[in-house]
């Protein structure tokens, strides 16, 4: 019988030892100072320079211990762990080796110097922020300068690019009517136009329809007809009206003077080139708003 009971209470002993040695297993304390804080969880760095991640739960006692043995404890709220303030954190690790805190406690004096630290430190963070808030300007202005300059250099672009198709469209009106080196100009009339305006004055009217009844009576006989324009204003709006001009001298010969289509050729929107006045003055600017209309034949068919 006295056996057994020893054997019984040796058992019981040995049971008892393995319960304390799993319970102190899973409990931990870490002491240090808090240097990064994030929601739930804060980062402690311990004497020996490691780190230890706590994590903070919604039964995690945080107390600030008072009195010369610092035997009080005053309730504090989560909020009091700031960087800078030494504590030591009482819980247990998870699978994630992270210390899930049941108590953290901080001594009185050394929240009194991480809310100082941090109060020095706030200055320097608004100038940071501020800098951070000017270069982020700075970097917009910049931005929208280039969109400008790019959105110059597209303009200068298509700019060039209709000086182009002018100088390539009196070219091909060069190229089309030929030399007059191989023609004898049998007749010729000048038709002017107001500043902007398309339309026949009715006073040349009727040297066209003379131009046209002398034309007739050649043989084999071509009507050159030109538009040009003044330098007044932009050379794309030049170049249209030197066109409409040319046209509506055309369509008139056509229409009133009955000139055949074959006996014509294509009318030529010669633009700003060969300015007969100096564009500096109204008069030299009336000069150049012309629609020139010549009575061609060929030297060869004229045997000069």
């Amino acid at each position: 019988m006295k056996r057994s009971i020893v054997l019984a209470t040796t058992v019981l002993l040995a049971t008892l030892l393995l319960l304390c040695g799993a319970a102190a297993a899973q409990s931990a304390k870490a002491q240090g100072l808090i240097t990064g804080r994030s929601g739930d969880t804060m980062t402690v760095q311990t004497p020996d320079s490691s780190n230890v991640v706590v994590v903070l739960t919604d039964t995690t006692q945080v107390g600030q211990v008072q009195g010369v043995f610092k035997a009080r404890r005053k309730q504090m709220s989560m909020a009091a762990l700031i960087p800078g303030l030494q504590v030591q954190v009482e819980g247990s690790y998870n699978a994630q080796n992270q210390l899930v805190a049941t108590s953290v406690k901080f001594k009185g004096n050394d929240l009194q110097a991480a809310q100082t630290i941090q109060a020095g430190l706030q200055p320097a963070k608004e100038q940071i922020q501020q800098s951070q808030q000017e270069l982020e300007q700075q970097k917009a202005a910049l931005e929208q300068q280039q969109q400008a300059m790019q959105q110059q250099q597209q303009q200068m672009g298509e700019a060039q690019a209709k000086i182009d198709a002018n100088k390539a469209a009196i070219e091909a009106a060069n190229k089309r009517f030929g030399q007059l080196d191989d023609y004898n100009i049998l007749d010729e009339v000048t038709v002017y136009f107001g500043n902007g305006k398309v339309t026949i004055d009715p006073k040349y009217k009727p040297q066209l329809l003379q131009l046209a009844e002398k034309a007739k009576t050649i043989t084999a006989y071509t009507i050159q007809v030109k538009g040009y324009a003044s330098s007044v204003g932009s050379a794309a709006l030049n170049q249209k009206l030197s066109e409409d001009r040319a046209n509506k001298v055309t369509q008139f010969l056509q229409q009133d003077g009955h000139i055949p289509l074959t006996n014509m050729l294509a009318p030529g929107a010669m633009g700003e080139s060969r300015q007969v006045g100096s564009d500096k003055t109204a008069e030299g600017q009336a000069q150049n708003r012309r629609v020139v209309v010549r009575v061609l034949q060929n030297k060869g068919i004229a045997g000069t």
